[in-house]
């Protein structure tokens, strides 16, 4: 570029070459210094001029050269016909600066689709908050958080919490990133972890998107939560079932040891005291082992075939003796066309154990328990509902949504008395969770109840698996 340069202005001063020799040989004849210091003022005008005219004509023609370049002008791959020496001069330069600039612009714009598009596929609400605090850019995710207004907007307007409030203007003034928990009470409740931290926006590293000074995210930790509570109860709660019937054993242990060593009746009576104690951890700790196994596969579903009316048959002779004990009968006539049910045979027997069980031990005397199927699903999968009504003292409708819960009972005293460790119908929530199949439970007091499993039916046009 320099020797284009260096070219144009010889061309330039070429004119002044002339003028320059005439001065020489007017010195050197003689001539008067007046008309000597005319000329030279007459030539100083003339440099002065045509240096002006030069200059502007470099601009010109360097407006030329660079008028059809920038990112909305298509690139020409040579430089127009009309440029003068200056504007030749620099269009080498000038097209290598368009081209840089072109190579630039469309790497950050590259770089900023990436971003926007890493923002919107995030699974997290990600909102995006100015140093005035407004939200000005956010991602589909967020919009159950903060809605589908306007941007920009105040972050209070989206989220009234003050702790995350408080956060975030922190994180503004310049303090590093923030975490906090907060609760959120409409429309349903829910648990978040919210993260507020800066976004780096210094020298070479480019300005945010909207001047967004920093990132909000945004973690739905509801379950994470419930799980720990569900734990730390679950803990207590078997803590406290198997340390009743221990201090039991203990209580009558110490006795038989020291006031009644010779008492043969009172011995005869707590060793069966001490015997139903003992069975009741039994059942405890077996209701806990079940459990933990049914949870550990939850996630796998079965693929057996399983025919329900010899399995309800089995397990209704299982609990004939306990049904006759309390005069209850049971009456179970089920479809004769009734499909085969997608599962395991085990599993699904101790759905219909408990669910039976449970009603022996709380129908009324003298009464009856009936087991019915129908199937469903006449616009969509086949679904085959099984369903066990007693004629119990019924339920209160606000204990139903907690009736799965793990040692829950209406009635803890009754329950106790029965035998039930609080963990029958868990078991029964979790076998039909594997199974994909659901547990509606209707009841009224004073009338009994009715408990119904659904479960998928085996599609007779595929192999599902072997029948069990």
């Amino acid at each position: 570029m320099w020797r284009e340069l260096g070219r144009a202005a010889g061309r330039v001063l070429l004119g002044i070459l002339p003028l320059a020799i005439f001065l020489a040989v007017m010195f050197e004849l003689g001539w008067a210094r007046a008309t000597v210091f005319a000329a030279l003022g007459a030539g100083v005008v003339v440099v002065t001029v045509t240096s002006f005219v030069s200059l502007r004509l470099l601009a010109a023609e360097a407006r030329d050269a660079v008028g059809g370049l920038g990112p909305e002008a298509a690139l020409p791959p040579a430089p127009p016909r009309r440029l003068g020496p200056g504007g030749w001069a620099i269009w080498p330069a000038a097209l290598r600066l368009d081209r840089a600039w072109r190579s630039h612009a469309a790497e950050t714009a590259a770089r900023l689709a990436a971003a926007e598009a890493i923002i919107a596929a995030a699974p997290d609400p990600l909102i995006l908050i100015d140093r005035q605090r407004r939200i000005v850019g956010a991602n589909a995710a967020s919009a159950q958080f903060i809605g589908a207004g306007i941007l920009p907007r105040d972050l209070t307007a989206a989220l009234r919490n003050p702790l995350l409030l408080a956060a975030a203007d922190a994180v503004l003034r310049g303090e590093p990133a923030r975490s906090v928990d907060f609760t959120l009470s409409v429309p349903v409740e829910r648990m978040l972890r919210a993260q507020v931290a800066p976004l780096a926006t210094g020298p070479g590293q480019g300005s945010a998107q909207g001047g967004a000074a920093a990132i909000l995210t945004l973690h739905d930790v509801t379950e994470l939560k419930r799980s720990e509570q569900l734990r730390a109860d679950f803990v207590a709660n078997a803590g406290h079932e198997l340390k009743t019937p221990l201090a039991a054993l203990i209580g009558f242990i110490e006795t038989l040891r020291g006031p009644a060593r010779d008492d043969a009746a009172a011995r005869e009576r707590f060793l069966g005291i001490m015997n139903e104690q003992a069975r009741r951890m039994a059942r405890l700790v077996d209701d806990l082992l079940s459990l933990s196994r049914i949870e550990m596969n939850e996630h796998v579903a079965p693929t057996g075939r399983v025919a329900l009316a010899p399995l309800i048959d089995e397990v209704v002779r299982s609990l004939e003796l306990r049904a006759a004990a309390r005069d209850i009968r049971i009456a179970h006539q089920l479809p004769a066309d009734l499909p085969e049910i997608v599962g395991e045979r085990d599993q699904l027997a101790q759905i219909f154990q408990n669910l039976l069980d449970n009603a022996v031990k709380y129908g009324r005397p003298h009464s009856a328990v009936a087991v019915s199927a129908s199937l469903a699903g006449d616009l969509g999968p086949a679904l085959v509902a099984i369903a066990v009504a007693d004629q119990g003292e019924g339920i209160a409708s606000e204990h139903l949504p907690r009736l799965t819960e793990r040692f829950y009972r209406v009635d803890t005293a009754r329950s106790r008395e029965l035998g039930g460790t609080g963990l029958g119908l868990a078991i029964v929530k979790h076998i039909l969770n594997r199974h994909r199949g659901r547990l509606e439970i209707s009841s009224r007091a004073g009338e009994g109840s009715t408990f119904t499993v659904w479960l998928r039916a085996a599609d007779p046009r595929e192999d599902v698996g072997q029948p069990n």
